[in-house]
């Protein structure tokens, strides 16, 4: 039987049920809670499954208004459209059309991309945003915005020589033009005249610097006696015998470990690809962090934490300060370990793919990335003990590459 509004206002839930649901007729019904609450629905199929649409509530919306909106999204349906998608559609113009700044547009856009990145690289493309672009554009409507306009921005950002934040700045700019023409703001995106390539000076590219492999057992004899902090020693310890990016090895956490199992799993957020990387870890390693664990502070789960706030993790610059104490300064840094690490396994015969996979290097494309980050693990493990024990023989004054890849 049809609903009629003295049934509509009567309807109760008991509080032993979740819920009561009256049925209308074409799909249309009212859900009844224990609380009192009682909402319009319709239910529908699109594309071979069943959804559900959310009409308001009563009695706000009363019968008869709540079937006008059930034959209004049935038409809608009729022609091919999902009417909750079309309804999500309008309250995003509807969000547009209340703010038309560029500021006001981009904020939105940053909402809806932000979903599926991490927060650090998010907070980060804020902060630009924040910082570079809305004090030269925020205020204009996003319909007047130029490209000559987009050119200057970046040009501002350029002239304190940051090159690369200039570039990223007028990327994000066009990802903002592309939505605000996607959902009817801009009929084109002024941003498609600027090429970033074309209106900013190229980025001298430069390799980080490291020392060359003959000054290697010099350099661990010098780690093996630095009288800074501990902690900061056992840092450049682990990173010569892993040779991962610094940010990797300063943001890992206990949990990461696998010490039994001589394994080091670094999630997909703390990489630069997005994608699980294995670090086979040698005896030498495994003795490093069992010296690190006893001299473990607090209850933080940074392997090592900062010095001030051992919440947060060392600073980015505290092996690059210690090298340069030991009289490295300009000549070595943390990520010198990695070029050093491919130089000399190379040269020891190494496999090519299996130091590239260790060092993260190869691409991963969406479908493998769940599955290669283990590829070649039994090779890796044997070139992670190989790379210690050479290490080792150099600590001990050996000069020549003698190791024989395994």
């Amino acid at each position: 039987m049809p609903l009629t509004e003295v049934l509509c206002k009567g309807a109760a839930c008991p509080e032993d049920r979740p819920r009561v649901r009256l049925t209308d007729a074409g799909g249309l019904y009212l859900e009844v809670h224990p609380a009192g609450g009682k909402h319009w629905r319709w239910k529908y199929r699109h594309a071979g499954k069943e959804k559900r649409l959310s009409l308001g509530t009563y009695p706000s919306v009363t019968l008869a208004k709540a079937r006008l909106a059930r034959d209004a999204a049935r038409l809608t349906l009729a022609e091919g459209v999902d009417p909750v998608q079309a309804k999500s559609d309008a309250k995003l113009a509807k969000r547009l059309r209340l703010g038309t700044s560029f500021e006001a547009v981009a904020r939105t856009w940053f909402e809806d991309w932000k979903g599926p990145r991490s927060p650090r690289h998010a907070d980060y493309v804020l902060r630009r945003l924040e910082s570079d672009v809305f004090p030269a554009l925020g205020r204009k409507p996003v319909g007047e915005v130029t490209a000559p306009q987009l050119l200057a921005m970046a040009k501002r950002i350029e002239s304190r020589g940051a090159i690369d934040i200039a570039k990223r700045a007028l990327q994000t700019c066009g990802q903002v033009l592309r939505y605000a023409v996607a959902h009817g703001q801009l009929e084109r995106n002024p941003a498609a005249d600027v090429k970033p390539s074309d209106a900013l000076k190229p980025r001298r590219k430069t390799n980080y610097a490291r020392l060359d492999a003959k000054e290697v057992p010099t350099l661990l004899r010098k780690i093996d006696a630095y009288q800074g902090t501990p902690t900061t020693r056992l840092a450049m310890m682990l990173m010569a015998l892993t040779f991962v990016r610094t940010g990797e090895l300063i943001g890992a956490r206990w949990g990461e470990f696998d010490l039994e199992g001589a394994e080091w799993r670094i999630p997909p957020e703390r990489m630069k690809m997005r994608t699980p990387h294995i670090v086979p870890l040698s005896r030498q390693a495994v003795e490093v962090l069992a010296t690190l664990n006893e001299q473990r502070r607090g209850v933080t789960d940074l392997l090592f934490p900062g010095e001030r706030d051992h919440e947060k993790p060392m600073s980015n610059n505290t092996i690059l300060k210690a090298l340069e104490r030991m009289g490295y300064k300009g000549r070595m840094t943390g990520h010198g370990f990695r070029g050093i690490a491919s130089t000399v396994l190379h040269e020891l015969g190494h496999r090519h793919d299996v130091i590239e996979l260790q060092l993260a290097h190869l691409e991963r494309n969406s479908v493998s990335a769940a599955y290669n980050h283990a590829t070649y693990l039994k090779e890796r493990r044997e070139l992670m003990q190989a790379w210690a024990d050479h290490l080792d023989r150099l600590r001990r004054g050996a000069t020549l590459l003698k190791l024989k890849a395994g």
